[in-house]
């Protein structure tokens, strides 16, 4: 049986779309939660939402990209709390929806700061919060683009191809002290970032043509992206470490 109960999880992202989703659904299931996000107002609204169905919430404000307030951040959770338990790694950014020789650094560096460096260090204070307790579940999102790739993302398959190898090395490292890493590899979902892609024409030829060979059909929905996350989190997967989950409605699977 999937239960949080008693659990204090950290989720980055958690001010809209997937993250925001989860942050509810781990309440739900008896978790106390930390949002860390850039967006304050969003941040603290769902907080404020979530106490009032009478759910424990905090609200951190964090750039995953800065040491500083990623170690703020854990040290806070503690403070409140009193533990950490588990953590959603999910904050991140799209593609610059550019081909390689168009990307200039900066793009570059942006996306690999945010969707793979900001998860390393994360996982840096989070870890180190755990080890104590010998115990512990980690869950980074990276994607179905972690495994795969298409036109226009290069920035963005190297990011979460990453992050799928972080967590599969973080679980090696850790496995003996009780500590379980697994990656989420969501596919296109119905998320504010998900409505950003340009109006390029081949843009839309390419999701078009995604659309019509994905088995399910359609998009995804954030709550059921995050129902993937509270298993890996729960110890109904108590043995399971070192995974990445797809939840993209079958198109690894084509």
């Amino acid at each position: 049986m999937m239960s949080l109960s008693g659990k204090v999880i950290i989720v980055t992202g958690g001010a809209s779309g997937i993250g925001q989703a989860a942050a509810k659904l781990f309440v739900s299931e008896g978790a106390s939660v930390v949002i860390a996000d850039m967006a304050e107002e969003n941040g603290v609204s769902t907080c404020r939402d979530i106490e009032d169905s009478g759910g424990k919430c905090h609200f951190v404000r964090t750039n995953v990209v800065v040491e500083a307030e990623v170690r703020n951040l854990v040290d806070e959770t503690i403070r409140k709390f009193g533990k950490l338990d588990g953590a959603f790694n999910n904050a991140g950014v799209e593609q610059s929806w550019r081909r390689l020789h168009e990307l200039d650094e900066v793009q570059w560096r942006r996306v690999l700061d945010i969707n793979l460096t900001g998860i390393f260090l994360c996982m840096k204070y989070e870890i180190a919060a755990m080890l104590p307790n010998k115990a512990g579940s980690i869950v980074n999102t990276s994607s179905s683009l972690g495994q795969t790739a298409v036109p226009y993302t290069s920035d963005y398959v190297a990011s979460k191809h990453g992050v799928l190898g972080l967590s599969k090395a973080a679980a090696c490292d850790y496995a003996k002290d009780g500590i379980r890493v697994n990656a989420l590899m969501p596919g296109l979902t119905q998320t504010p970032m998900g409505d950003r892609v340009p109006d390029m024409p081949e843009l839309h030829q390419m999701f078009g043509n995604f659309m019509g060979i994905l088995p399910m059909g359609r998009l995804g929905q954030p709550g059921e992206i995050a129902q993937g996350a509270a298993w890996l989190l729960s110890d109904a997967a108590s043995f399971v470490t070192g995974i990445g989950l797809p939840v993209d409605g079958g198109y690894l699977a084509v």
